[in-house]
């Protein structure tokens, strides 16, 4: 984002400015970076949500066993115990290995190039894309549209 119609820079705050040489371009693709990040902590989240609710149900389906032999169900409480409770969720995997191989690998392997592009492109700036749209954007002087927080005060 280049100056404004007055020929000045809008007032990004500093932690989120354009470095010095830093191009339209750059700036956008460590923002477009940025959001597919957002989106693999989103589904890590969700991946973290699976690992919880499947070691729910297992512990659900114990309990349930339980039940079924206080009741002389027996062979259901077997089946229950013998096919589902203790199950690997995938090949050789419970939940747990599955969360601890996604951000051994890939999610580390996301994080780390998201801060080698934004070390090269945005001086390690994060949301420099966000904040000159937010800035471009706002309607100055009006309650709500402050560049900052301490610019409310």
């Amino acid at each position: 984002m280049g100056p404004g119609a007055d020929g000045r820079t809008p007032s990004v705050d500093q932690t989120h400015r354009r470095p010095e040489g830093a191009t339209d371009a750059e700036v956008e693709a460590a923002g477009t970076v940025s959001e597919a990040m957002e989106y693999i902590e989103r589904a890590r989240g969700r991946l973290y949500d699976l690992h919880q609710l499947i070691g729910r149900a297992d512990i659900l389906f114990q309990q349930a066993a339980d039940q079924l032999d206080q009741i002389g169900r027996a062979e259901l409480a077997e089946r229950i115990r013998t096919e589902v409770v203790g199950i690997n969720l995938l090949h050789g995997r419970w939940t747990f290995q599955m969360v601890e191989e996604f951000d051994d690998g890939f999610w580390s392997t996301a994080r780390e190039l998201d801060r080698s592009v934004r070390d090269e492109l945005t001086g390690g700036r994060r949301h420099v894309f966000e904040a000159e749209m937010k800035e471009a954007s706002r309607s100055r002087g009006r309650r709500g549209h402050e560049a900052t927080p301490e610019d409310s005060n």
